[in-house]
């Protein structure tokens, strides 16, 4: 009898060693996404501070592109209003998009190319670009090892009853990456064949003179 217990003990000891480790290691995926996310979160808004200042500083050579600076704004305000990854990933996508139409107008502005205050800008823009670039990657890998710790088995067995829920990737769709440049090689073909001069034909024969008597 006692020996009975003893094994029933030691079996509910092993299992609940089993479980708690599962348990651990599903909430260790879950901070470590959540840690990445801040992270993402942090680039996000140090971006979002630039914005108003590189606005402003192309208004002051083209004020009358008050569309494109309202479309920038409203994108800001979007993004930052996101209440999840996914959402988010759509506003910061609109919102790149709308900074992309406000570079093409700083183009048509040579002086304003030249400003240092917006070189300066968009240096930094451009870095915080690269640093989103890798706090998603590493939010995105952080989230796809804590999905597959929570739909594979085990840890599928304990997820639903200790709340774990699968979670979203962090996914920003630009313009570039939905329309891939088309260029026709045929129509340039044919403007350069038809442009090309034709073969030189054979030079006329000439017919001898003929000498009056």
């Amino acid at each position: 009898m006692i020996w009975a217990l003893i094994i029933l003990l030691a079996i509910v000891l092993v299992v609940f060693l089993l479980i708690a480790g599962l348990y651990n290691r599903l909430v260790r995926y879950r901070n470590a996404a959540n840690n990445a996310w801040a992270q993402v979160e942090v680039q996000l808004k140090r971006r979002w501070d630039l914005i108003p200042n590189l606005v402003e500083t192309v208004k002051g050579y083209a004020a009358h592109e008050r569309g494109v600076f309202e479309e920038v704004t409203v994108a800001r305000t979007r993004a930052q209003q996101a209440q999840s990854p996914a959402e988010s990933a759509q506003a910061e996508g609109i919102l790149g998009q709308a900074l992309g139409r406000l570079f093409a107008v700083a183009e048509a502005y040579p002086d304003l190319k030249a400003s240092e205050n917006f070189r300066e800008l968009q240096g930094q823009l451009e870095g915080t670009e690269n640093q989103i670039a890798v706090a998603r990657q590493t939010y995105n890998d952080s989230v796809l090892a804590y999905n597959n710790g929570v739909q594979t088995f085990p840890g599928a067995v304990l997820a639903g009853p200790f709340g774990f829920r699968t979670r979203e990737f962090f996914q920003v769709e630009e313009q570039a990456e939905r329309e891939a440049p088309h260029v026709d090689f045929t129509s340039a073909a044919a403007t350069q064949a038809s442009a090309a001069p034709g073969p030189e034909g054979p030079a006329p024969t000439q017919e001898p003179r003929r000498e009056s008597s």
